[in-house]
């Protein structure tokens, strides 16, 4: 079951208020939620109980242009302007919306209608401001930042008396500019790091120095390590944008002509935070399988449940689910005296909320609790909802399966994207919320660049600290030859995410 978003997107400043009258106020108004018949088009638009399902490319489009006497919901120039991309390039939805502009202004220039032709301008100026804000990286195409000086040029020419549509262009414009810059520095700082010696990772062929710490050696407290892991996540994932998200649509095959095939610099961001995920999962099986003294390891173990079970109370999925998966890999799992040791009351609630089981009922349940409490929610403390990404993903993707983009009468199936709409637009209300907790880059920093050992250095220390049996016990001092890796590689084996089983 589909469901239309019930709120509208964050409202931008509305520059012409004045002028555009009431119908901008991203509320359907009377009569003003659909264009006329006339509006050339717009009899392929299916409405179901006042809400649209269905229609024509085209007919979607001209909804999209405002006209003297309408102006579009703000929440479905955001659903039109994300979803479109998977059946035309922005460029060349840009140039159609200033074919329609040019066509309607043609006609108001013939009925000698200048307040009318003003009020036009201003829309049109309104909604290229909402779209520049929105997704600003679809101008960073040169064919698109044509288009949008092409339809400006002709909105300016009928402002000749007292430059207000100029002056708002100018204004979007420039913060347009500054938008593509900070993404063109964060592009080169992303390159950086994807240097050949970091994708691949230095081998630590000699002794770790005595004097190497622990985790427990830099933060002993699970509730500030908590904090600290959120900062890292809302970091991170400040780095998504909607239109990356929508690459787990557009990167499918189907049956349209259009294909928006990989981006490479719209993907990279979301491999990265997926990335994170199974560092933190493959750092947390090293500080366990590392150390030497059974009683110490029982203490790392239960200092990770009490980490993750703050993350839990703070909103923070991902890091929780981190480090679930890095106690399930088998090298950890497989440590029954270890895990004899421990208590596991803690554990078993964390267990419960993770469970896999009913499609991770539990998970959406306790997500469900969370979002809740950030809609409520009057501090930056109670906002943070940080879900778990991969499944966040797989909603996505099995969204856009299991409906097709086009019914059989040749129509966008709308309904599928206001729902694929909703999600993204939640997801990124909740990676806007400020992290309140108080930055320690000491213990950022171990975080991000502790040694951490493969999986097959996990399970030689693994099997040195927990022999099976009929073997000879040995004690490892320092990590195997060639395998332990300092540093973060680009790619580590993906974590396994599930029910953890100590008695493996």
């Amino acid at each position: 079951m589909f469901l239309e978003p019930q709120e509208t997107m964050p409202q931008t400043s509305v520059v012409f208020s004045s002028i555009l009258g009431p119908s901008c106020s991203g509320q359907v108004q009377p009569g003003m939620g659909e264009r006329g018949s006339g509006a050339g088009g717009s009899g392929d638009l299916v409405f179901q109980e006042g809400r649209l399902i269905s229609g024509s490319l085209e007919a979607l489009m001209e909804h999209l242009v405002p006209t003297v006497d309408y102006y579009p919901d703000r929440t479905y120039i955001f659903t039109f302007l994300l979803s479109s991309r998977v059946f035309i390039p922005p460029h060349d939805l840009l140039a159609r919306v200033g074919q329609i502009c040019l066509e309607q202004r043609q006609q108001l220039e013939t009925g000698s209608e200048k307040t009318k032709l003003k009020s036009f301008s201003a829309k049109i100026v309104q909604l290229l401001k909402e779209w520049t804000e929105a997704f600003p990286y679809d101008f960073q195409d040169e064919k698109a930042m044509a288009e949008l000086k092409a339809i400006t040029h002709r909105v300016t020419q009928c402002d000749e008396e007292n430059g207000t549509v100029k002056k708002a262009i100018a204004q979007m414009t420039q913060s347009l500019l500054l938008s593509l810059a900070a993404r063109s520095q964060l592009q080169e700082l992303r390159e950086k790091l994807r240097s050949p010696a970091m994708d691949k990772g230095s081998v630590l062929k000699a002794k770790p120095p005595a004097t190497q710490k622990d985790i427990l050696g830099v933060c002993c407290d699970p509730l500030v390590l908590a904090q600290q892991l959120t900062h890292i996540e809302l970091e991170r994932v400040s780095s998504i944008h909607p239109e990356d998200l929508m690459q787990i649509v557009s990167h499918m095959d189907s049956r349209d002509k259009h294909r928006c095939r990989g981006d490479l610099t719209k993907t990279y961001s979301l491999e990265a935070y997926d990335n994170w995920f199974n560092c933190l999962s493959m750092l947390v099986a090293t500080e366990v399988c590392r150390v030497v003294k059974k009683k110490h390891r029982t203490r790392m173990l239960e200092f990770f449940i009490d980490v993750a079970r703050e993350c839990f109370n703070i909103g923070n999925f991902n890091s929780m689910m981190a480090i679930i998966s890095g106690m399930n890999l088998s090298p950890v799992a497989r440590l029954k005296k270890t895990w004899s040791k421990v208590k596991t009351a803690k554990f078993d609630v964390l267990e419960h909320h993770m469970d896999p089981s009913s499609n991770f009922c539990n998970y959406r349940t306790a997500l469900q609790g969370a979002t809740q409490r950030s809609q409520m929610a009057n501090s930056s403390r109670e906002k943070i909802v940080i879900p778990v990404f991969n499944l966040f993903v797989k909603d996505i993707y099995f969204l856009h399966k299991i409906h097709t983009n086009h019914l059989p009468n040749g129509h966008v199936n709308f309904k599928k994207f206001w729902e694929i709409s909703r999600q993204i637009h939640e997801f990124m209300t909740w990676t806007q919320v400020e992290c309140p907790f108080e930055k320690d880059k000491k213990i950022q920093n171990y975080l991000l660049t502790a040694p951490i050992y493969s999986e097959e250095g996990e399970a030689q220390f693994s099997m040195a600290a927990h022999p099976p049996p009929h073997t000879i016990h040995v004690t490892l001092t320092s990590p195997p030859h060639g395998v332990a890796l300092e540093g973060r590689p680009d790619h580590y084996p993906h974590a396994t995410q599930g029910k953890l089983s100590p008695q493996g």
